[in-house]
């Protein structure tokens, strides 16, 4: 891959990672998800709001499993 490519990727790829953060702080009503971790998504009574989270806290690992990779 070319270097202007990896660049690329990787700002693609902090893009994805931030709109996950912000949408599974949006779904679980707070930040402290991130200190706690993937606990605080189950804990949620709402079914809707933790399907959403759980899927972008998904989408989060696979972003920064991507970003290790290319870093």
């Amino acid at each position: 891959m070319a270097i202007a490519q990896i660049k690329n990727l990787q700002r693609r790829l902090a893009l994805l990672e931030q709109e996950a953060v912000d949408e599974v702080s949006r779904a679980c009503g707070h930040d402290l998800w991130q200190s706690i971790g993937p606990d605080a998504l189950d804990s949620l009574e709402d079914p809707d709001r933790r399907a959403r989270a759980n899927y972008y806290y998904g989408q989060l690992q696979v972003v920064r499993e991507l970003k290790d990779v290319l870093g």
